[in-house]
């Protein structure tokens, strides 16, 4: 299932299918390890920045910037 890092809570994990940014934008978070295919888990998601762990990381990233990346998630009871 595909879904934006906004759509997902506190412990969701997913691999990174597709990001929808800039071209600067896209280099910066592939820069920051944030590749099709990496693993991600999310650390925080209310207010303010979502805050991801990625290959043992934290990294923050603006709520704008989160939307434009999706997830393939895998589907264990949440909805």
């Amino acid at each position: 299932m595909l879904k934006n890092l906004l759509m997902l809570k506190r412990g969701d994990t997913g691999k990174v299918k597709l990001i929808d940014a800039g071209k600067s934008a896209t280099r910066r978070l592939y820069e920051m390890g944030l590749n099709t295919g990496a693993p991600v888990t999310v650390v925080k998601n209310d207010a303010g920045p979502v805050i991801v762990c990625l290959a043992g990381n934290k990294v923050a990233l603006g709520r704008g910037l989160a939307g434009k990346i999706n997830l393939d998630i895998e589907d264990n009871g949440h909805a």
